[in-house]
């Protein structure tokens, strides 16, 4: 018997009038097959005669994918291959050696690609690959899909075809040659063999041209020196595995100084080993990486550090220049007389900007005979010159440039006289620009070519002599770009390809391997003598630094964050997000000063109600230039200096989102980082989106724990002594926090049980990591005003620590010292005094993500078991079940749970990569995409794990003992970050578990956590 029962889906359907209603009966998908992205466009759709058979035949496109084009989640439109490709397999990950090289950032790379799709980086750890990926390096995957890259070349601001722009550029070099007029190649440092090589081809048949290099942040000094005792244009490659003593002049070598890439070999002299470890001297102005991890930290003006040079010259080489007492005379001289004993394994390094400070540097090493100093297979990184740049300007305001070509150069924005190139450039007959972006200089150029990307090109590099790089393209060209170097190739009548022109150029670098080997591997290392030996008359050049004056008024440092470097990248919101490791600012630049002169000045940074972080302006001012930024009082920073970093206030080719900060460039008056600026407070008040209000450690001694080598090797075997573990309560008895648990524990020794090992001694805060675990696990951006109220997503982050005292360890003895409430010793009065950070604080990074706690807390509050335990010792996340309630959040001792609060695909109000076709395509397709309301945090890259069991399990082997990594651990250039099955025990991570530094996070809470972390030993 049939029923006439009546079923309805929505209370809409009641309404027999609704024209929803009706349009949903009469079409079978609520919005259109999206078919006119891969079939042309509409009109032309329309009139097509495919029939509906055919169509689908075509495009292989299941009716049934149309329907979620209702579902809420973020849907990716996607078509099957017809005809696919022979060397992509579906679901498998193809991996390309490249290396990375943009006249700033380098590295020796593998790069992920999915379905043709680059979308990871890692490093390439094949024998000779020593350059390893920062955090710029990793976020430039997503730089690809830049949506404001430039397109099309255009003449004259008006699109045209690379045809119409090469033959305009041919007629205007014929005319300079025919008059004499000068033409001019200004290239960022190429270090390129074959690009240098075309470049001489071209001068040889343009008698007039030139070739100018131009570092936006430069290492003249240091390049001039060096060339006057070697006779090389080239930078030290300095090996600090080798270094016992280590003493820093202003010299960041942990962030940006000449390039960077030294933090592995430091790190491996900071883990101690036998009772040893490197001993770190840091004597700088603004609070750096570097300063971070000193042993001694001395802050001091650079007029000063100057006068301190003078004297470790003085007493490591026996000579006596007249000089008087130094600031910090005692450090000074102790660090000074540690340097000379250690001999060979000493090592001094030095950023001040000044060709006699760089000598001086050179004779030091020199007379130490130092190992870690080593000329052997210099630096081609930085070829910069400032006088030729400062020609080159002077040429041009004068009209006397016929013809101006650049590539990979942005002058307009990053010279302190930017405006006056932007007058010179109307005095050139032709003017031409390679850039990735319409910026402000290509804007302004008569001809502006879309310059690919490195992942788009192919290419040759030399970073160090005798190490010879590959750079092949692991995608298609996404627009109609042209490298330069087929510019080159077309102007020199050469009609060959670049990639056969490289192939033709190798032979002379392959060291015996053949091309193909070459480029599967992405670097041959070769056999390079060092550069022949020379002297320079260092007295003199110590006399003229003795000479050194204060700056009138504050000294300005000029200097590059750890996030933004030197701005190329400014449009990438990932590293727009990533919070400074220092400040712990993101989306901002801003003056950093000193609390002694902030309180002269008036300048305050204030907590206000909802957790944000305020902040006074003031104006800074150079000459007749002058910029008003926010403030941020910083610990550690020198009385009398200043700091202000490079690399933001850009307009041109940028999302209204990302263009933040001021242009400090424009202070960046003849090359030096170093400038005499005055400081005055300005009206109004910044908002800052700072991840981490809290400043101090304020006595939590069980988060970070740390001691002496001295303490450390004497006791080595009492780890109690060093390393104490909590006590309880049980039964009226103390006994230790580890001994007792909340539950029965089953059996984890069977299978695989996956730890993470981190160690604080090796952590250097660079946050390559954080990064890495963006791209692996598509965690969206959220922007600054979200930043701002704590919504931030970041599933790792790197707390950073100060001390209230000099040290941590008089911080606990402050803390220890606290006797009842109130009083010059109550404990009211005594914790808020310790939130207030020492002028000159210790500090310490700890990386901190989802503990995946054996015994988690976030899973017994979960009322819909959409948080859950794995066998393999990972807290997983069901996304499906997660209904928001926020219960595990507030239940994380580690507050490492974020709370997605709104749709951040697809949604308007989120204009970053997520928003755009584009940018989308960096997604990585084995991790969702997460809807609003759920909780995500990190999964310890569940999907890298599996993939490995499984690809193990489909080759017939067992899984290789260090084969297990998550993005974090693959990510981390020093050792810090340690990944793997515990149940192995030949694993390094098993081994690291039994060290007797080894500790956990809060251990007295009874969590059990499988990220454990090492105590910090320092050197004092």
């Amino acid at each position: 018997m049939s029923s006439n029962k009546k079923y309805w889906k929505s209370v809409e359907e009641l309404n027999e009038n609704s024209s929803i209603v009706e349009a949903l009966r009469n079409n079978e998908f609520v919005e259109p097959i999206p078919t006119d992205e891969f079939l042309s466009d509409k009109d032309s759709l329309s009139s097509s005669s495919t029939t509906r058979r055919d169509f689908l035949k075509y495009v292989g496109f299941s009716t049934a994918a149309a329907t979620l084009a209702a579902c809420e989640g973020p849907v990716h439109k996607s078509i099957p291959y017809v005809l696919q490709p022979e060397q992509i397999i579906p679901g498998v990950a193809d991996y390309f050696a490249t290396t990375m090289f943009d006249g700033f950032d380098f590295a020796n790379v593998l790069v992920k690609s999915r379905e043709g799709r680059p979308i990871k980086i890692e490093n390439n750890t094949i024998a000779g690959a020593k350059f390893t990926a920062n955090a710029r390096v990793h976020a430039s995957v997503l730089s690809l899909y830049d949506s404001m890259r430039l397109k099309v070349t255009k003449v004259g601001q008006k699109d045209a075809s690379w045809k119409e722009a090469d033959s305009k550029i041919k007629a205007s070099l014929a005319e300079a040659k025919a008059k004499g007029g000068q033409v001019v190649l200004l290239t960022n440092t190429l270090a390129s063999p074959s690009t240098e090589k075309l470049i001489a081809e071209f001068i040889a048949q343009n008698p007039t041209a030139k070739h100018v290099v131009y570092d936006a942040v430069s290492e003249s000094a240091a390049l001039d020196a060096f060339e006057a005792v070697y006779g090389e244009r080239a930078l030290v490659d300095y090996d600090f595995s080798k270094a016992n003593t280590i003493v820093s002049i202003d010299a960041d070598f942990l962030g940006d100084w000449q390039g960077g890439g030294f933090d592995s070999g430091y790190a491996q002299g900071r883990i101690p080993q036998k009772g040893k470890m490197s001993k770190h001297y840091q004597f700088e102005a603004n609070m750096t990486l570097s300063g971070a991890a000193a042993d001694k930290r001395v802050p001091m003006t650079v007029a000063n550090q100057k006068l301190a040079l003078v004297k470790i010259y003085n007493i490591v080489t026996g000579a006596s220049v007249g000089l008087g007492k130094v600031a910090n005379e005692e450090e000074v001289v102790k660090a000074a007389q540690q340097l000379k004993a250690a001999g060979s394994k000493g090592l001094l390094v030095s950023g001040i900007q000044d060709k006699n400070a760089q000598l001086l540097v050179l004779a030091i090493n020199q007379a130490l005979s130092s190992e870690a100093f080593s000329t052997v297979g210099t630096r081609q990184i930085r070829k910069g010159s400032d006088a030729k740049v400062t020609q080159l300007l002077a040429d041009m305001s004068a009209g006397s440039v016929h013809t101006l070509i650049m590539s990979g150069v942005n002058p307009v924005y990053t010279l302190a006289g930017g405006k006056a190139f932007a007058e010179a450039l109307k005095k050139v007959k032709l003017s031409v620009a390679f850039s990735l972006k319409e910026d402000e200089t290509a804007s302004l150029t008569n001809i502006a070519v879309p310059a690919p990307h490195y992942l788009e090109s192919w290419n040759d590099l030399m970073l160090t002599k005798g190490t010879y790089s590959l750079v092949q393209p692991t995608i298609r060209p996404l627009f109609s770009s042209k490298q330069f170097q087929e510019g080159l190739l077309s102007w020199t009548g050469n009609s060959a390809s670049y990639y056969d022109y490289i192939k033709a150029n190798s032979a002379a670098y392959l060291n015996g391997l053949t091309w193909n080997k070459a480029v599967h591997d992405g670097v041959v290392a070769g056999v390079v003598s060092a550069a022949a030996g020379g002297s320079a008359d260092y007295s003199a050049a110590a006399n003229a630094l003795a000479q050194s004056k204060p700056a009138n008024g504050f000294e300005l440092v000029l200097y590059t964050k750890t996030g933004m470097g030197d701005g190329q990248q400014a449009n990438n919101p990932w590293l727009q997000e990533f919070p400074d490791p220092i400040t712990r600012v993101s989306w901002d630049n801003y003056i950093t000063v000193s609390k002694a002169d902030a309180d002269k000045k008036g300048l305050v940074n204030e907590i206000v109600a909802n957790g944000g972080l305020n902040g006074s302006y003031a104006t800074v001012k150079v000459g007749d230039t002058s910029i008003t930024a926010p403030v941020i009082v910083q610990p550690g920073q020198a009385v009398g200096t200043i700091g202000l970093a490079l690399g933001y206030g850009k307009k041109a080719a940028l999302k209204e989102e990302m263009q933040v900060g001021v242009n400090a460039y424009a202070l960046y008056n003849n090359f030096n980082n170093v400038q005499s600026a005055t400081l005055t407070k300005a009206d109004g008040e910044h908002e800052f989106a700072c991840v981490q209000s809290q400043r101090t450690l304020m006595g939590r001694g069980d988060v970070i724990k740390e001691t002496t080598l001295t303490v450390f090797t004497a006791k080595f075997d009492e780890p109690e002594v060093w390393n104490p573990t909590p006590m309880v309560s049980l039964d009226h008895k103390e006994v230790a926090a580890t001994s007792v648990d909340l539950w029965e524990s089953f059996d984890r020794s069977v299978g695989h049980h996956f730890n993470l090992s981190i160690d604080l001694n090796a952590c250097t805060g660079c946050g390559a990591c954080v990064i890495a675990c963006h791209a692996e696990n598509n965690v969206p951006v959220v922007g600054k005003s979200e930043v701002r109220r704590s919504r931030d997503m970041h599933w790792l982050r790197i707390d950073r620590y100060y001390s209230s005292e000099e040290t941590f360890a008089q911080d606990n003895e402050k803390k220890e010292s606290f006797n009842g409430l109130f009083g010059e010793k109550g404990s009211l009065g005594g914790f808020g005094q310790m939130e207030n950070p020492s002028d000159n604080p210790q500090v310490v990074f700890q990386p901190v993500m989802c503990q995946h706690c054996n015994h988690a807390p976030c899973e017994t509050v979960c009322p819909v078991a959409a948080t859950s335990h794995g066998r393999q010792g990972q807290n997983q996340m069901a996304y499906n079940r997660c209904v928001g309630t926020r219960y595990c959040a507030n239940n994380c001792p580690y507050k490492v749970r974020r709370f997605n609060w709104f749709l951040y695909s697809n949604n308007e109000e989120f204009d970053f990569h997520m928003n755009d076709d584009l940018g989308r395509m960096v997604v990585n397709p084995d991790v969702n995409v997460r809807s609003r309301g759920v909780m995500e945090k990190c999964s310890m890259c569940i999907q890298k794990t599996q993939l490995t069991i499984l690809t193990a399990k489909r080759e017939g082997r067992e899984v290789g003992v260090e084969e297990f990594q998550t993005a974090c651990s693959s990510a981390c250039t020093t050792g810090a970050m340690v990944f793997g099955d515990v149940n192995n025990k030949e694993s390094k991570v098993a081994k690291l578990a039994e060290d007797n530094r080894m500790y956990h996070l809060l251990e007295s809470v009874g969590t059990k956590p499988n990220v454990f972390y090492h105590v910090k030993v320092r050197n004092t």
